[in-house]
Order: C-alpha cells, then structure tokens, then sequence
C-alpha cells in the first residue's frame, strides 16, 4: 500500500489518496477469461440464431405467429429488413434482416460483423458456442463457489444492511457522475453484481442446457421449468441480451470514474482511493 499527497484546486487542502488491493488474482483471471469467453458466446450465439431467426413461447407453440422475428423481404425500393416485435414491426434495413457483407445485400438477421464465424456457417457457429460454453460455465462454478467462501469476497459484493439506506443517495451520487473512489462497492453495484452473478449467468447457463436433447434426458425437470425448449430459447435470447445492457452500462461507468484506476484494478489489483471518501463511505 502506497500514499500519496495531492493538491486540491478547490480548498488547498492536500488530500491524501492511498493505492489499496481492490481485487483478488482470482477475480482478476475470472472477470478476463469471461470477458473473451462471452464476446465468444454472444457471437457464435447471434451466428446459431440466424438459422432460425424467430422466438416463441410454450411447447405448444405457434410457429406462425412468433414472438419475436428478424427477416427480409421485397419493398417498394428493393429488399428490406424488418423486426417484428409482439405483433409491432419495424424496418431495420441496413442493421437486422438485411445488411451488406463484402460489398453485397444479404438477408440475415444479424449481421457478418456481428457473428462468428462472419459467414452464414451454422456447424460452425455451433462448435465456438459450445467450446466457449464449458470454458464459461466451469470457471463460473468455480467463482460462484468461490464468492461464497471468501470472507474477503463475500464483504465486497454482499450489501450490509445499513448500505440498503444508501440507495437514494448513491442513485443521486451517479446521477451527478460523482463517484467516490472507495475500497469496496457502493450499494448498488453490490446488488447489481449479485443479480447477473447468481441470477442472470445461472439462469442463461440452464436455458442454454435445457435446449440440448441430451441434458433434457438426464435432467427432465429443466423441460418443465423452462416451459419447454421455444421458451427456454426465448429465456435465453433474453438474458443474453440483458447482459449487453449490463456490460454497456458497465463500461460506461468505467470510462467515466477513471478509467485508468478501474483498469489497473482489474490488471494488477491496486486502486488508488481518496481518504476522505473512505471516511464518509463508512459514516
């Protein structure tokens, strides 16, 4: 732990900050291998649902009226691409249903850019998705286990009970981009981390299982707890897709309370906090 003296512009007092330990080499190899592992998954997921780009609800699903679904078809001016969304559509030319690759219109859902592989490879599509799934549910396993045991864990993510009192101040905290540099996090980055960890990334993994004939034979009771494989797809879509809002949000939030203390704090494990935010942290 290192400390050092800076001058503040706005009373000329020397605030004093301090290098702590924020995260565990753990933590640190956990959050890396699972950010390649779900851009991997995110990707080769996109590529396998391009093959059949609809979602429906039920095992007695109606196949003609899809939830959700991304296509493309003639227009006035040409060939378009549209999502229909709970009987609502819209045209996405240019971004879902139809979009270029190498210099061509392609009807696809999503688009070459977005996929693994790039092309329409559904075998393929299908081996990076599975790969990268074991790679991901092993090690999230592991973390989950991992979390619980930890005292040093349990203490960073897990909310005390006079921190649920904080939640109106720390929603107008990050309303007003103020982000105190403070060892441990506020009340609802706790919350939000204990959501996607023991919520949102189980749930993703047991849709995900519950579309395998294989796994629906060995554990039937996923088949009834997901109503079926069409809404366990659903789910799944769903969750994933949840996941997206979460990392954007996150990686805003990263960018814009230091970008270089936040990266360094997954790379080396040292954050840099201000003393005087640790003092009111804790009042």
């Amino acid at each position: 732990m290192t400390t050092e003296n800076t001058q503040s512009p706005a009373s000329g007092e020397p605030p004093t900050t301090k290098v702590i330990k924020r995260h565990s080499m753990a933590t640190r190899l956990w959050h890396w291998i699972n950010a390649v592992a779900l851009l991997v998954l995110l990707m080769s997921g996109l590529q396998i649902f391009n093959a059949h780009p609809s979602l429906y609800w039920g095992n007695g699903s109606n196949f003609d009226q899809p939830l959700m679904s991304i296509g493309a078809r003639m227009g006035d001016d040409g060939p378009m691409g549209y999502t229909q969304l709970a009987g609502h559509e819209f045209t996405t030319t240019g971004v879902l249903g139809w979009s270029n690759a190498d210099g061509q219109g392609q009807a696809r859902a999503f688009p070459a850019w977005a996929t693994l592989p790039d092309a329409q490879w559904l075998s393929l599509g299908r081996q990076w998705h599975f790969t990268a799934a074991w790679v991901f549910g092993v090690t999230l396993v592991l973390y989950l286990l991992y979390s619980l045991i930890s005292r040093r864990r349990r203490q960073t993510i897990g909310p005390h009970g006079r921190e649920f009192g904080q939640i109106g101040r720390t929603f107008v905290e990050h309303a007003k981009l103020r982000f105190p540099r403070v060892r441990s996090y506020n009340i609802i980055q706790k919350l939000t981390y204990l959501v996607v960890l023991f919520i949102l990334l189980p749930v993703m993994i047991l849709t995900g299982l519950t579309m395998s004939p294989t796994m629906d034979a060995a554990w039937p009771w996923l088949m009834t707890v997901f109503g079926g494989h069409q809404s366990a797809r659903t789910i799944h879509f769903i969750c994933a897709f949840s996941l997206i809002g979460f990392f954007v949000v996150h990686l805003l939030l990263v960018l814009v309370s230091g970008l270089f203390n936040n990266l360094r704090s997954m790379i080396t494990g040292g954050y840099r906090v201000r003393t005087a935010d640790e003092q009111a942290h804790h009042e």
